[in-house]
């Protein structure tokens, strides 16, 4: 048993480091506030280039391990500029701003889209309180190995939020068994399952539904579904 804590401690503690080695690092500079549509454009537009001319190669970084499918390939600027681009865009962490550029269905239409840091720095600072934490504060057992957290005992006066990229509201955080922070993303999900006339299957991820209609990927999430009535539940995972 002292094991296990003792690898959910690492586990938080690898987190936090990962976490954050993304921050940008001037969060003041006025490009980062900029509108994101154009820099999106020329980005596609030199990434496709770059994998046109290179033989189906995608300009992005490898990342060690399995990381989360929305966070799996990050762009890399280095491989596309200058040649195909000046410079990464005012708003790129690369540049000191607040959004990490990274590719989603790169097998079929490698297609780019947006992180906000911002959010990642939040995450970062409920992990430092994690670690100083002897033991995970898990409140209650939302699905199986998902929990929300008594934020109470980690020092905060009031339940923890983040902003959501798409919809501005307030989104809860979530953990899993081992340590891991979310974001709790059923909110947005519940919206975008009302726009869409395409209804999707019980075990279907729908993440999808955020990225389809949005510059952003859900960034920090677990999977999910939707139960018999087509609410979002969290996706269970397969057993090995």
């Amino acid at each position: 048993m002292k094991k296990k804590k003792q690898a959910a401690f690492f586990a938080m503690l690898i987190a936090v480091l990962l976490l954050g080695g993304c921050m940008y690092p001037e969060e003041n500079l006025s490009e980062n506030q900029v509108p994101y549509e154009d820099q999106l454009k020329a980005v596609q537009s030199a990434v496709d280039q770059f994998q046109s001319e290179q033989d189906g190669i995608l300009p992005i970084k490898t990342k060690e391990g399995d990381p989360p499918i929305y966070e799996k390939y990050p762009v890399d600027f280095r491989k596309i500029s200058p040649q195909y681009m000046a410079e990464p865009p005012g708003n790129a962490y690369e540049s000191g701003g607040i959004y990490q550029y990274v590719l989603v269905d790169v097998e079929k239409d490698p297609t780019v889209k947006l992180i906000d840091l911002r959010i990642a720095e939040q995450l970062r600072s409920v992990n430092i309180r994690l670690i100083a934490h002897e033991y995970p504060p898990f409140k209650e057992e939302l699905a199986d190995n998902v929990y929300s957290l008594d934020f109470k005992e980690l020092g905060y006066k009031e339940e923890f939020y983040v902003t959501s990229p798409y919809s501005q509201k307030q989104l809860p955080l979530v953990m899993s068994g081992d340590g891991t922070l979310y974001i709790d993303y059923a909110a947005d999900l519940y919206a975008a399952l009302q726009e869409t006339e395409e209804k999707p299957e019980p075990g279907d991820d729908i993440r999808y539904l955020l990225v389809e209609s949005s510059p952003f990927v859900p960034a920090y999430s677990l999977p999910y579904t939707v139960d018999e009535h087509g609410d979002p539940i969290f996706l269970k995972e397969k057993s090995s």
